[in-house]
């Protein structure tokens, strides 16, 4: 299989810079919502995690893409706060699990609402161009 040619045009440039600026954005926001909520940008993305699932540490780790030792340390303080806890994994129960406690959900769903940067871009494109924005999104991830 022959690599994926790799475009310099001024477009895919713009394009590029385009994503880096929403990114940038982002990621400021997103750790302004955590500093909120007396959280780093690491613990907030570690509960967004645990809020949808239950979770083995070296699963968390791949995903955040950092070392199994760092996501203890994080669950540790989440933990202590209430927001997470560990428990045993049904399947296997040498596995412990980290998932989000009840405050834990909540404070991830308001982490979750406090990010405004995108919506009222978002809301000015009509569902036809959101969903198109979705997919194109979607596609350059696959």
């Amino acid at each position: 299989m022959s690599p994926t040619p790799q475009r310099t045009d001024p477009l895919t440039l713009e394009v590029v810079d385009l994503i880096a600026t929403v990114v940038a954005r982002y990621h400021e926001e997103y750790e302004e919502a955590a500093a909120n909520h007396q959280l780093t940008g690491a613990q907030a993305r570690v509960l967004a995690l645990l809020s949808r699932e239950p979770l083995p540490m070296r699963h968390i780790a791949q995903q955040l893409k950092c070392e199994p030792s760092n996501i203890t340390g994080i669950v540790d303080r989440l933990e202590a706060r209430g927001l997470a806890e560990r428990r045993p994994d049904p399947a296997d129960r040498r596995i412990k699990l980290a998932a989000a406690t009840d405050e834990g959900r909540e404070t991830a769903a308001r982490l979750r609402g406090a990010l405004h940067f995108a919506r009222a871009p978002l809301a000015g494109l009509s569902d036809e161009e959101r969903t198109s924005l979705r997919d194109l999104l979607k596609r350059m991830l696959t």
